[in-house]
């Protein structure tokens, strides 16, 4: 029997998750602020949805717009509050100013992360070297998935980088999920599951009315049907 895959909704809050889960999502992305494409939620967000859902919780933890990790400390101190708040999945991701991974940065959270699973996100979009940045994460503790479109416009331009990359699964850089995620669309699925792919990751696609309508119940089983439909 094939392997279930994975649905992963944005949500902003407890009604998001609510929804979400009675949806069929299998796992949930915790951000505020949609405007700056996903900032850390408070510890009080992820202690209520914690609290209201059961399905898998991965928290942002990015400060500010972009990708640069900013303050190394405060990033530290963040990830260890959202732990105190009952996170215990996680998602990041930092550039230097020549676009190759901040091992620095990221070394310092996933040190505090203390081996929970965690996703590097869409700043692997816009790495310098997409193949690079993945040798040089290979191995680090609790990194088991890659969200990504396969280019930074979207998962339009980016579906022949995405059907390379899940061709190369099990290659050292290579063994994470690949999530794809970033302009997704419907119709993007048959070919994506033909090529292996088993982790998707949908936003605006779960709220048809817009981010300042939560996420539809309705959308969400729509996607799930179309993941299952194989």
């Amino acid at each position: 029997m094939s392997k279930r895959a994975v649905l992963e909704v944005i949500a902003l809050g407890v009604e998001d998750a609510v929804a979400a889960q009675a949806g069929g999502a299998d796992r949930l992305e915790l951000v505020t602020d949609m405007a700056a494409d996903g900032l850390t939620p408070s510890a009080a967000t992820v202690a209520a949805v914690r609290r209201a859902v059961d399905v898998s919780l991965r928290v942002m933890i990015r400060p500010a717009d972009g990708f640069a990790a900013g303050d190394v400390d405060r990033l530290a101190g963040a990830a260890e509050e959202l732990r105190e708040a009952g996170a215990s999945e996680f998602v990041l991701g930092f550039l230097d100013g020549g676009g190759a991974v901040d091992l620095t940065a990221v070394e310092r959270v996933v040190a505090v992360l203390d081996g929970c699973p965690w996703t590097f996100h869409r700043a692997i979009d816009r790495a310098a070297d997409r193949d690079a940045l993945r040798k040089q994460l290979d191995g680090m503790p609790g990194l088991d998935t890659y969200l990504t479109a396969g280019s930074a416009d979207g998962v339009g331009d980016g579906l022949p980088v995405l059907l390379t990359e899940a061709g190369r699964s099990g290659e050292p850089g290579y063994e994470q999920r690949l999530l794809v995620g970033g302009g997704l669309r419907l119709e993007h699925v048959p070919v994506l599951l033909e090529a292996g792919v088993d982790g998707f990751h949908i936003g605006g696609a779960a709220r048809p009315r817009g981010w300042d309508e939560p996420v539809s119940v309705e959308a969400v089983t729509r996607w799930r049907a179309a993941l299952d439909a194989r």
